[in-house]
């Protein structure tokens, strides 16, 4: 029975950390879907001969972010950021490195044990629940442009959606219109708005606080990433991996960070290893 009970607990602990991953999937293509059509009923309604650009270009934006969110994504997860096949013995080990219990190890500085993943992560920045993957060095890269295209995506889309709330207000500041923006679902099953209206509004609440709350994760990241800190390092008054502002984007992107933005398949290795790291003041540009 206790065997039973066990694996029927893990099968629901599996589902449950993949269900965040499969719920933002979903509403990342709610969105596009819903914005294409926004584009091309509003392109359709358009009566110049630059109408089909318009939507053209609107379009190749739309999925131009929604492919650099997928690729990111899906190579943020491919990537592990554990110790998981890295050699950390060796005559390096020194000042700031920490013996882990659960994984029987010396670990390295800036890396620490993930309860979630069960694992020690290299440069462990935290544990993300809407992936559910720890972000760490080697994958740091891929998570804040899947942010960057996620937040230019949001905005976007809440741009587009501007329309949407016109429309639901076009009649003044109801209690119908404030409830149907507020509390779509309960209008819906009371039977007080059709189906397609409850889709529209939905996704345009949907934009606003998905822009909002993005907006939050994405430019602490950014400070973070030119502080030269993770997440876990924010609290402390001492920043001693602070390379400056370009030293920083290096360790954080790799070499070319000026460039690895634009999409993931773009080559920029990391200037080290996720076990040492270089210090403010070091005068090997090397490492």
């Amino acid at each position: 029975m206790t065997s039973l009970a066990s694996k029927v607990f893990g099968k629901v602990d599996r589902v449950c950390r993949h269900l965040p991953v499969f719920l933002n999937t979903f509403l990342v293509f709610s969105i596009t879907g819903e914005v294409s059509y926004l584009v091309l009923v509003e392109a359709d309604q358009q009566t110049t001969e630059w109408s089909g650009w318009w939507k053209a270009v609107h379009l190749l934006a739309q999925y131009f972010m929604l492919g650099n969110i997928c690729w990111n994504a899906l190579l943020f997860l491919q990537t592990s950021p554990s110790i998981r096949g890295v050699f950390l013995g060796g005559d390096g080990m020194g000042q700031g490195w920490r013996y882990c219990y659960t994984c029987e190890t010396h670990t390295p500085p800036r890396c620490s044990h993930c309860y979630d993943c069960k694992v020690c992560v290299l440069r462990r920045d935290h544990h993300c629940v809407f992936f559910g993957q720890c972000v760490g060095f080697r994958n740091y890269r891929y998570f804040l442009s899947c942010l960057l295209f996620m937040w230019s995506g949001l905005l976007y889309a809440t741009l587009m959606n501007a329309e949407v709330f016109i429309v639901i207000l076009k009649e003044g500041v109801t209690l119908h219109s404030v409830m149907l923006l507020l509390i779509p679902w309960i209008m819906l099953v009371s039977g007080q708005v059709s189906p397609g209206a409850f889709a529209f509004a939905f996704i345009a609440d949907t934009c606003v606080v998905g822009f909002l709350l993005v907006s939050a994760f994405f430019f602490f990241h950014i400070i973070l990433m030119f502080r030269g800190q993770t997440t876990r390092e924010w609290y402390s008054t001492r920043r001693p991996y602070n390379l400056g502002v370009l030293g920083n984007l290096r360790h954080c992107l790799g070499v070319r960070w000026y460039l690895c933005w634009l999409c993931p398949l773009i080559p920029s290795p990391l200037p080290g290893d996720g076990i040492h790291f270089q210090l403010t003041g070091s005068l090997d540009p090397s490492r």
